[in-house]
């Protein structure tokens, strides 16, 4: 089903929102709804493709080492099987810089998982088959990986994941907690997590020889992907081709959660099997397993966190050092302290991050990297912190609030932290919060409440540009390279640009999800509200310039995302306050979170139905990170073992009971032309916190890992 006819079906649906007047701020419904609940919504493995053939990958069972023989005989008699591609027969690599995407090219194994290997079939079954027949032998290495603070060979980064400093320090903190009434100094660990989005990664790659000469050369591909620029510009570099010579379709996705942001070795190691079955589609889909060593994760995190104060609770001293791990083959660094720089007022304050760099598969972004992880350590400090000084939790933070920005010393765009933290506690009624922790118990169940404040970057990222068409009969299409992961994009895509363009929303069809279209920023870092609309406004606003109200048939204008004059005079945040209440069964440890509760500060609010969609789906996979989520690593293999969803534990409906999101009502002047800040990540953010300081109050027990599982409050 096309854009054009999604929307024609939800015009009905429409009308009346669009007779009220402007389609911005209501909650419009999904303008891909239709298509999703009926089926008709194609993913990337569903594209219909004449003639496929399936791959099954070969990955290795060694943590470290090479691969001396691999016996493929077997497997290649298999009636059925069309080839079995290996480092001895893959087609070379025009650039294997980034050695995550270095597919097939050398012997050697740097981590369990690794492909070694595809095996291309008539059906998914024989492929799969035969990848079973062929047999490997290995050169073992000594392999490394295991997660220490205390390791000699941690290294300081260059940056930070999104170009954040390393290290900060500001003042003198070791003197400040020496000089402090109150300090807290503690470990605060999370672990290995996995993103598992429910469409798994999987890519149609079509290589189309053009004769036989590689000037000729043309990749089609239908992936399941965040970004089809950056795929369609990453496999160009990959196997040296021009960008014209690559498109990349993508447009419906079934989650992503960061792990779809940027290509991966599947998409690479789709392509040589395409370019052993020339003409042929190649149709590869990871499974559940094979994911949890090829999609990216999240790099566990050992965190100091060390807090001084004075005896209003007041902070001194500030100081967060994070300590992670990264691939051999490949730097990653999360910025898990950078958050605490902004957060709240400290005369002295020092932030780091250092890794491990070992034999572990390559880790990557994963819902708020940096923010999720390293505001458990926070602002469960922050917890300890109020008990320490007698003060309520929610009244330290406010106690703490700054002025400014802590870090750049320039003023807030719009930090109403203290507004949520007031509003949600009134609301969530923080009045019957237990004085004493441990002291409250209906039943055989101990009763207790806990908060932590949350907060993500405002990021409106520049590269994207929109074009604006009319075909004369009402009807306008807005064509950019976006993609929908199923946070609502298009619909608040198609919203803004009615809005812009002054005409009913079911006049507008927005085109996303392929590189053909205009390019469009990644949709990550909850960023692609704020750069793409942005962009649309401006595209919107250029065509009205040319053609006024009264536009001809085939008119067309574009634009790209205007420079905010505002963006280096102000720090820009979203804002927030988690609340959340647990019950512990007394006898067996097991922990039910009835209720819980966000107020938010985002700027505008496009659409408050997908809005609340995201932050409640934020909070719930922060209630999963809290209570369920393990990546659970055999060092003396480097296997993830709980590899699929019957022991890697996520949040289900009967863990997600009274989940409440609320915002205030509210316009960012400094945010772009829409007054809008990201929401698809704040709310994952203090989630996990305010659940650990409520099984404080409820317990008595000061948990400091996650997740938080029975056996660590029966002790």
């Amino acid at each position: 089903m096309t854009a054009e006819e999604t929307a024609e079906e939800t015009a009905e649906e429409t009308a009346q929102v669009s007779a009220q007047g402007r389609a911005v701020g209501t909650p419009s419904p999904r303008v891909d709804g239709r298509a999703k609940v009926t089926g008709s919504a194609a993913y990337a493995y569903d594209r219909p493709v004449d003639d496929p053939v399936y791959a099954h990958p070969l990955q290795a069972t060694i943590a470290r080492g090479r691969v001396i023989a691999i016996d493929t005989v077997a497997a290649a008699g298999v009636d059925g099987v069309l080839a079995v591609v290996t480092h001895r027969d893959a087609a070379r690599l025009a650039d294997t810089e980034d050695a995550e995407l270095s597919v097939l090219q050398s012997d050697a194994v740097a981590f369990r998982g690794q492909f070694i290997g595809v095996v291309l079939g008539e059906t998914p079954e024989i492929a799969r088959y035969a990848a079973g027949l062929v047999r490997v032998e290995y050169e073992e290495e000594p392999h490394d990986t295991e997660l220490r603070a205390d390791r000699t060979d941690l290294y300081r980064p260059e940056r930070v994941n999104e170009g954040f400093a390393t290290d900060t320090d500001e003042g003198d903190v070791d003197a400040a907690m020496e000089a402090a009434a109150v300090t807290v100094d503690q470990i605060y660990t999370t672990p290995m997590e996995h993103n598992n989005p429910m469409e798994p990664h999987t890519t149609v790659a079509v290589w189309d020889p053009g004769g036989g000469f590689l000037g000729d050369a043309r990749l089609s591909l239908f992936d399941s992907t965040q970004s089809v620029h950056a795929v369609r510009s990453t496999l160009a570099r990959v196997f040296g081709l021009r960008p014209d010579q690559v498109r990349v379709m993508s447009p419906y996705v079934g989650g992503g959660f960061g792990s779809k942001g940027m290509p991966h070795a599947h998409n690479v190691l789709a392509v040589l099997g395409a370019r052993a079955v020339p003409g042929r589609p190649v149709k590869l889909a990871l499974t559940r397993h094979q994911m949890f060593s090829l999609a990216g994760h999240r790099t566990p995190t050992i965190q100091r966190v060390r807090l001084g104060a004075d005896e209003g609770g007041r902070l001194t001293a500030v100081a967060h050092e994070a300590v992670e791990h990264t691939s051999r083959i490949k730097e990653y660094a999360e910025q898990t302290a950078a958050g605490t720089r902004m957060m709240y007022a400290a005369p002295n304050r020092r932030t780091a991050h250092r890794l491990a760099a070992l034999d572990v598969p390559v880790p990557s972004w994963m819902r708020a990297p940096g923010e999720a992880p390293g505001f458990f350590g926070l602002e469960v400090a922050m917890d300890e912190l109020a008990v320490a000084c007698g003060l309520d939790p929610v009244e330290l933070r406010v106690r703490n609030e700054p002025e400014v920005d802590p870090e750049s010393g320039r003023p807030w765009s719009g930090r109403h932290l203290v507004r949520c933290l007031r509003e949600g506690a009134v609301r969530f009624g923080w009045e019957g919060r237990p004085a004493v922790p441990g002291t409250r118990r209906e039943g055989r169940e101990l009763v207790g409440l806990g908060v932590a404040s949350s907060t993500y970057p405002y990021y409106r990222i520049p590269g994207s540009r929109a074009v604006v068409a009319y075909d004369g009969r009402g009807r306008y299409t807005v064509r950019i390279g976006a993609a929908d992961i199923g946070t609502g994009a298009w619909t608040v895509l198609t919203q803004i640009a009615a809005d812009a363009l002054g005409c009913p929303l079911g006049a507008v069809s927005v085109e996303i999800g392929d590189s053909d279209l205009p390019r469009a920023t990644v949709a990550g870092g909850s960023s692609g509200t704020a750069s793409w609309g942005s962009t649309i406004v401006a595209a919107c606003r250029a065509f009205r310039h040319a053609y006024g109200e009264d536009p001809p048939r085939g008119a067309e204008a574009g634009g790209e995302m205007p420079r905010d004059p505002d963006a280096k005079r102000f720090s820009m945040h979203s804002f927030g306050a988690q609340f959340a209440e647990v019950r512990v069964d007394a006898d067996t440890g097991e922990i039910r979170v009835p209720r819980m509760l966000g107020v938010f500060s985002v700027g505008r609010v496009i659409n408050p139905r997908t809005a609340r969609s995201q932050f409640i789906g934020g909070m719930t996979m922060g209630l999963s990170m809290a209570l369920h989520e393990r990546s659970v690593l055999d060092h003396r293999t480097g296997h993830v073992i709980n590899h699929d969803f019957a022991e890697y534990h996520i949040a289900t409906s009967a863990d997600v009971m009274d989940v409440d999101a609320v915002w205030l009502d509210e316009e960012d002047v400094h945010a772009g032309p829409l007054g809008a800040r990201g929401i698809g990540e704040i709310g994952i953010v203090g989630a996990p916190a305010a659940i650990a300081n409520a099984v404080h109050n409820a317990t008595g027990i000061r948990v400091r890992d996650l997740p938080i599982t029975p056996d660590l409050l029966l002790h």
